[in-house]
């Protein structure tokens, strides 16, 4: 997950637009770039259509800052799976309580760096990260489905709405698991299951674009481009 391309985006015509399923295939493919939760949810849905899945969007607090969407997918049963690949989930998840194979245990293989219990509610679930070092964290999804074209017009919306800082996540492989790699706000950090490590800071956008593009990928030279612009917004 990343924020790059919506300030790219956003750029070009000093508007931001939705990208479509063929331009961000496009913009992997040939520069790397994945998208924020909206463009990924989008990818996903199209991916779950394509493969004759039900699936359909979720989220909350549409038309703000703080908007974030996920993906609820449902098997041959009707049993509803969460799938968000804006927050780095490694898998889908059981959300139904009724369910014979649902635990309300804590759960490993599931989510970088932390075990996950689900609490399901009556039109939500929530979840509690357990971190490595004692700490747990909360998040609560709305689970009912979102009307596609106010979804859609939401991720519009989303698409102007430029944080002036970068953001990018990354599920990267350490030592024996999948941890998570984050840059923001201009820092680094990588979360395993021993604990944070965090880089110096204290880095040209040189040595940002070295770093972040041997990491995941990315265009070096775009990647560089970008960076500059979000340094010239501060």
């Amino acid at each position: 997950m990343e924020t790059l391309s919506k300030l790219w985006v956003y750029n070009k015509e000093k508007v931001g637009k939705q990208r479509d399923i063929s331009l961000m295939r496009e913009h992997r493919q040939r520069y790397g770039l994945t998208g924020n939760c909206f463009d990924l949810a989008i990818w996903l849905l199209d991916e779950f259509r394509k493969d004759g899945v039900e699936a359909y969007p979720i989220g909350h607090n549409l038309n703000t800052e703080d908007a974030h969407v996920a993906v609820v997918a449902l098997d041959e049963s009707g049993n509803r799976y969460l799938c968000d690949l804006g927050d780095q989930w490694i898998m889908p998840i059981l959300i139904d309580g009724h369910n014979e194979d649902f635990t309300d245990e804590k759960l490993s293989g599931f989510f970088p760096a932390a075990k996950i219990q689900v609490k399901p509610l009556r039109n939500h679930v929530e979840i509690l990260y357990h971190r490595p070092n004692g700490k747990v964290s909360r998040q609560t999804y709305e689970t009912t489905p979102l009307e596609k074209g106010y979804f859609m017009k939401a991720a519009e919306i989303s698409q102007n709405i430029i944080r002036p800082i970068p953001l990018i996540e990354s599920r990267v492989l350490y030592k024996n698991e999948m941890a998570h790699w984050e840059f923001d706000n201009w820092s680094i950090t990588l979360s395993t299951t021993e604990g944070l490590y965090k880089e110096d800071t204290k880095r040209t956008i040189s040595d940002f674009t070295e770093i972040i593009g041997n990491k995941v990928g990315f265009d070096k030279d775009l990647l560089h481009t970008i960076l500059l612009e979000y340094r010239n917004k501060i």
